[in-house]
């Protein structure tokens, strides 16, 4: 939920003025946007933004102007998406009316698998995973995609459902394979008074990585790569989870290349673009986020989305880098031979 408090003393309008999507001439300029969407009218930021969550970043008070956008994005239904593809999409990943339970133990860690097991099963095995109990399905899927597509009416009206599964499930530590559902029960939900169950702990999968390979630290063989790391979008709504990611790339022996465009200055993936009808300017994005890579020495683009994979991933190897999740680099590290 959007705080305005801190609005007048904002002296750079970071969240509008560092956008690397939206041009704007002068700090006065993005101040005269924001102050526009403050009084809920009109701006041209609800038609040109690509929903990169980046503005949640950048602003120093914490006072999620993406919520503000997206919000009104809605309501003057601007963003330049088709809507029945929007609408498709709302369809075909609504919950289930009855859940089924799975027989687990509460005192052990849940992996949520959410709504994807299947398309992305391979990159759930081996031992890093197997011995993990887990959840999966349309209940379990936190729906923050609709963040992007300025349905934040969805994301609210389904929160009690997800979280109602929870809480039939018994689930109190839940380890996120996805980044967007950790977004959500670590962000969105407390900053939108969305109530969680006192016990429940959402764990990124990123801090599980890390706990698992300092466990099996003697069995690492490094692999001795530079690589690029893609950053989520969703990534923008929990920063600290960079340390996370820093901290293994250290133990399995690989170099995060410093590059332009990573960390707080990281480009999306600009999949979104191709909703908005702007395939061409998605390529041109695309093409310049992989040569940045390729111009810092990186032999291998690493991704916790994978979407962004999906989206990427292509053009990443045409251009002669191969994909991997991070925990795929993580299994290769522990002696797994991927065929992928």
């Amino acid at each position: 939920m959007f705080d305005k408090s801190h609005c007048v003393e904002c002296k750079n309008v970071d969240c509008l003025s560092r956008c690397q999507w939206i041009d704007f001439e002068n700090t006065e300029q993005a101040r005269l946007e924001i102050a526009k969407m403050i009084e809920e009218k009109e701006s041209r930021v609800l038609s040109e933004c690509i929903t990169c969550f980046a503005c949640d970043e950048y602003c120093p008070y914490d006072s999620h102007p993406f919520d503000l956008i997206t919000g009104l994005q809605e309501k003057y239904n601007s963003l330049p998406a088709n809507p029945a593809g929007v609408e498709a999409i709302v369809r075909r990943y609504k919950p289930y009316d009855e859940l089924r339970l799975k027989e687990i133990d509460p005192n052990k860690p849940v992996l949520n698998k959410c709504a994807f097991p299947k398309s992305h099963a391979r990159n759930m095995q081996g031992p890093i995973f197997e011995n993990l109990q887990y959840v999966a399905g349309l209940n379990y899927f936190c729906n923050l995609v609709y963040h992007h597509y300025a349905r934040d009416s969805v994301i609210m009206e389904r929160a009690p459902i997800i979280i109602d599964a929870i809480k039939q499930q018994g689930i109190k530590e839940m380890i996120c394979f996805h980044d967007e559902c950790y977004g959500f029960y670590n962000s969105y939900c407390p900053r939108n008074n969305i109530e969680l169950p006192p016990d429940f702990k959402a764990i990124h999968l990123f801090e599980y990585l890390y706990n698992y390979l300092k466990e099996h630290e003697s069995e690492i063989q490094k692999l001795n790569k530079k690589v690029a790391y893609q950053r989520p979008c969703s990534n923008r709504f929990s920063p600290e989870i960079d340390e996370w990611i820093d901290k293994i790339c250290e133990l399995i022996g690989v170099e995060r290349v410093e590059r332009k465009y990573d960390r707080e200055n990281a480009l999306c993936c600009a999949g979104i673009l191709s909703a908005f009808s702007r395939s061409k300017e998605m390529r041109k994005v695309q093409d310049k986020n992989i040569q940045d890579m390729i111009d810092h020495g990186a032999e291998i683009c690493f991704y916790n989305c994978p979407f962004c994979w999906e989206t990427m991933g292509s053009r990443v190897e045409r251009k002669g880098l191969k994909n991997y999740l991070l925990s795929d680099l993580c299994r290769m590290a522990l002696g797994e031979q991927l065929d992928y």
